[in-house]
């Protein structure tokens, strides 16, 4: 079997359990969220920046929690769209955003390490390995996100 077969076979069972269009419409969401979100981080940096020191890591804190709140309502409204239970989805869908937030940063410098041992990509180790744990964190979100933050009862 090719490499390209097992990719699609792969794919196929990942995606037999998911609505149709669902992970389309998650994409696109997280497309919106990124553009969003680091609109409202640049904007808070440049509004923060004559009054507070290290204004953009304020504007980080303040920028995610107010871009985690627009990405929940998307994915509430449009990619998995529940009823009700806002505040309780809204905390699980924090806690799919935080673990995945750890995970990266427990999983980056050890996936930065193994890239420049095993490869010649020494310089570009960290873009590498920043683009790898995107690819799992989307993932890992969406299922987070399915079968945690907007799981409805059978």
């Amino acid at each position: 079997m090719s490499f390209l077969g097992s990719i699609g076979d792969w794919w196929r069972g990942f995606t037999q359990h998911i609505p149709p269009g669902q992970f389309g419409r998650y994409l696109l969401v997280g497309i919106w969220n990124t553009l969003f979100g680091y609109g409202t981080y640049a904007l808070l940096t440049a509004i923060l920046n004559p009054i507070v020191p290290y204004s953009y890591m304020w504007a980080s804190v303040l920028s995610s929690l107010l871009n985690i709140t627009v990405a929940y309502l998307g994915y509430k409204w449009f990619v998995f769209k529940t009823k009700g239970n806002y505040l309780r989805e809204w905390l699980r869908c924090m806690a799919v955003y935080s673990s995945g937030i750890i995970f990266s940063l427990i999983a980056l410098p050890v996936l930065v390490t193994l890239i420049r041992h095993k490869t010649r990509f020494f310089a570009q180790a960290p873009y590498i390995a920043g683009a790898i744990l995107t690819g799992v964190v989307v993932i890992y979100s969406f299922l987070g996100h399915k079968h945690f933050s907007f799981r409805t009862p059978s």
